[in-house]
């Protein structure tokens, strides 16, 4: 295969894929993401075979737990596709909405409508459930998307592509609205992402060296992330039933997510009490403890952390852990250490939360819930493209609002500019 010409061939489907689709009405996107769930529904169980094929694969070429985690669609997860995908349906169409119209002296109303961004391109590692989401969200905001999964997903990725294309045929729309890389080459990324005459903005999903590439090779506009670096600070004024239940979900519900907990903070005059209770939670979870010295003198279990530990995104079974003077140092430490992704406190101090999520410079903060809810489906987007740090175009969980753009409409009578 020629991947550069295989690459142009798709961009160029796209990029008129792209133009039927800013035309299509909400019935016709609505009835297009009926028809993926009636399709992925009566495949279900050839999507998970195919999913088996390349968890089997995944083991055998020895990938770590987390990313094999990432990889399995699980019939639980499969309904969620499907879930998420109803909830997209049944959100209003962002597209052709006009707002802050207002009369201007000279006469003239002007005001914004919101607008398709085109064609998008996603670059994604081994969950399969993206393709779903990232087709959904592209269709439902009139885009055209260019989906490139990695190699370790190939098979999950090509059985849900065509439950899509059959989807959009089925309703009258082009099927290259959603297409979905076909080769496993790495050229295939690089081509993607120097395209900017096909693809109008890049969304990588995965590892840190991925976007990193991405980001640095790029010749069209990233929404991205690079960590999820984020922080749960429990203070000398938490309930502290509320601390243990969400330092635990925030780091164990789920270890290969980029919205868990990586660091905990404590603040000192509570944190001879609490650490050693959520000791014994973590260890029945099997959770390394990593502290700085004051939590190693509370925990001896704890191996004491470096430098390099406030940095790291671990994706595993390991926490960080620093008590803190206060709240003052807290935001201190978030605020130099953190990824800008997720951070939390945990208080009955309304005060002190007004002052946390005020100061913390972070697209999701929270008061007294587990950062596991920075995600777009519990947003209530429906799903999301990806969470973006970046403060430039989009912010947070990336939904439909995401992945539109706005012009300015003016409306006269006859009037010109004296």
């Amino acid at each position: 295969m020629n991947v550069e010409q295989y690459m142009t061939d798709v961009g160029r489907q796209a990029r008129a894929a792209s133009r039927a689709m800013a035309k299509a009405t909400t019935e016709q996107k609505n009835a297009a993401l009926q028809a993926c769930i009636e399709q992925l529904n009566a495949a279900k169980e050839q999507v998970l075979a195919a999913n088996a094929v390349d968890l089997q694969a995944g083991r055998e070429n020895g990938l770590d737990d987390a990313l094999l985690d990432r990889l399995e669609l699980t019939p639980a997860r499969f309904d969620g596709m499907l879930e998420g995908l109803q909830q997209v349906a049944t959100l209003p169409d962002p597209i052709a909405e006009i707002t802050d119209m207002k009369y201007m002296p000279s006469g003239i109303q002007v005001g914004r409508m919101r607008v398709p961004l085109g064609v998008i391109g996603i670059i994604y590692e081994s969950r399969p459930n993206v393709t779903v989401e990232a087709a959904s969200l592209c269709l439902k905001s009139g885009n055209a998307a260019i989906l490139r999964g990695g190699s370790e997903s190939i098979h999950s990725n090509q059985a849900i592509a065509q439950c899509v294309a059959a989807a959009l045929a089925s309703v009258g729309l082009p099927s290259a609205a959603v297409q979905v890389v076909e080769t496993t080459d790495r050229a295939a990324v690089g081509a993607l992402i120097t395209m900017p005459e096909f693809v109008d903005v890049i969304v990588p999903r995965g590892g840190k060296g991925l976007i990193e590439r991405i980001s640095n090779d790029a010749k069209v506009p990233v929404i991205k992330h690079l960590d999820g670096i984020c922080h749960v600070y429990i203070d000398d004024k938490a309930d502290v039933a509320k601390a243990e239940a969400i330092a635990l979900n925030a780091k164990t519900h789920r270890y290969g997510t980029c919205n868990t907990m990586e660091t905990l903070l404590v603040a000192e005059p509570v944190a001879a009490s609490i650490l050693p209770r959520l000791a014994e939670l973590y260890a029945e979870k099997g959770v390394e403890l990593r502290g700085c010295e004051k939590t190693c003198a509370i925990l001896p279990q704890a191996i004491a952390a470096t430098e390099a530990d406030w940095h790291t995104e671990y994706l595993a079974p390991v926490l960080s852990i620093k008590v803190v003077d206060d709240m003052d140092a807290a935001i201190v430490h978030i605020n130099h250490y953190s990824s800008q992704h997720t951070e939390s406190i945990i208080t009955e101090d309304y005060s002190r939360a007004r002052r946390f999520i005020r100061e913390v410079d972070s697209s999701s903060v929270m008061v007294n819930a587990s950062t596991r809810f920075a995600d777009g489906f519990e947003y209530g987007l429906g799903a999301e493209i990806g969470i973006s740090t970046d403060k430039i175009h989009a912010r947070g969980p990336v939904g439909l609002e995401g992945l539109t753009s706005q012009k300015y409409v003016v409306f006269g009578d006859g009037h010109i500019r004296q």
